[in-house]
């Protein structure tokens, strides 16, 4: 493979998986946001089960056998956040309901920002996740389709720099924030 990286390595799968991530919060982000005429969140139904939910899944398990405990943590975490959120979307749940499991896969992506390694970049990723959960789970308690939008535009803005540290980790652009960096790391 290219860059160095061989098939089956944990770069690989955690390149794959921030892209993964990317991908799914972009287009959940987007569908929030109303910014797309016939768009809305249950237009990523499938993405996120299918791409944030069992792959995710899978590359965290596989992170998690090449010993890196966060990037399967984070991965295997958020999958299964994506695949329930999109098996209950559309589901006649409560907003009480829907707000508390927001509230409760916030803190996971609470824990995976206090505990990412690769500095700021990596921080950023999972913060936003953090603080668009919490829109998206007040949003839900208050019938408030503002703050949802807001929530919305916050993960997509979060897709956005998983997706792109996913891309400079394969393309060796700089990821550090204010200064030069000789390498390129993934957002985990």
């Amino acid at each position: 493979m290219d860059n160095g990286v061989s098939a089956g390595s944990t770069a690989s799968t955690s390149t794959l998986g921030n892209i993964a991530l990317g991908l799914t919060l972009l287009a959940f982000g987007i569908g929030h946001t109303g910014a797309l005429s016939g768009v809305t969140a249950a237009n990523s139904v499938s993405l996120a089960m299918y791409v944030g939910g069992a792959a995710l899944f899978l590359l965290g398990l596989l992170e998690y056998r090449g010993g890196n405990g966060f990037n399967g943590t984070a991965f295997a975490g958020l999958g299964i956040f994506w695949f329930t959120w999109a098996k209950g979307a559309g589901a006649s749940v409560s907003d009480e309901a829907a707000g508390t499991f927001l509230v409760l896969f916030a803190m996971l992506a609470l824990t995976l920002t206090l505990a990412a390694s690769s500095g700021l970049f990596g921080q950023g990723v999972y913060a936003l996740l953090t603080l668009s959960l919490l829109l998206l789970a007040i949003a839900a308690f208050a019938d408030s389709a503002g703050l949802a939008k807001a929530g919305g535009w916050v993960a997509a803005v979060s897709g956005l720099l998983a997706w792109y540290g996913a891309t400079a980790a394969l393309a060796n652009w700089p990821m550090a924030l204010g200064r030069s960096s000789g390498r390129a790391v993934a957002a985990g």
